[in-house]
């Protein structure tokens, strides 16, 4: 079964089990003017210091456990803003702009999807719907 393109509800609660003592934090990445959520990944501090300095979004791969430079093998690279910190500060956003593509790493036809969040769930049939598309 292909995950990003399912109909079937399959949350994965274990998903940050492994990476609870990795350094890392949570990272909402959301676009600068529409405010839309693109994606949530993590961060760690040579992640975070590096965005900071390059004013990309970089971010760190928890599955391939390494540094992810967003959008370095796809070309979609996104320009960050501002970054915003919660209020336990174990948690952050960054607001940012698309330079080209979408953050997402599927696709929709041709295209690259604009962000991660494409998919709405049914309450009533707890299934998984397509949205704007």
């Amino acid at each position: 079964m292909n995950i990003e393109e399912t109909t079937e509800l399959c949350l994965d609660f274990g998903k940050i089990d492994h990476i609870t003592d990795s350094g890392v934090i949570p990272v909402c990445v959301q676009d600068m003017n529409t405010k839309e959520v693109l994606l949530i990944a993590y961060v760690n501090k040579q992640a975070l210091d590096e965005s900071i300095k390059q004013r990309k979004v970089i971010l760190w791969s928890t599955s391939r456990n390494k540094f992810w430079f967003k959008g370095a093998e796809s070309g979609n690279t996104f320009t960050l803003h501002r970054i915003l910190v919660n209020c336990e500060q174990n948690s952050l956003v960054f607001l940012a702009s698309p330079d080209k593509g979408g953050m997402c790493h599927t696709k929709h036809g041709e295209e690259f999807r604009r962000g991660c969040y494409y998919r709405e769930l049914d309450m009533e049939k707890m299934v998984l719907t397509q949205v704007n598309e």
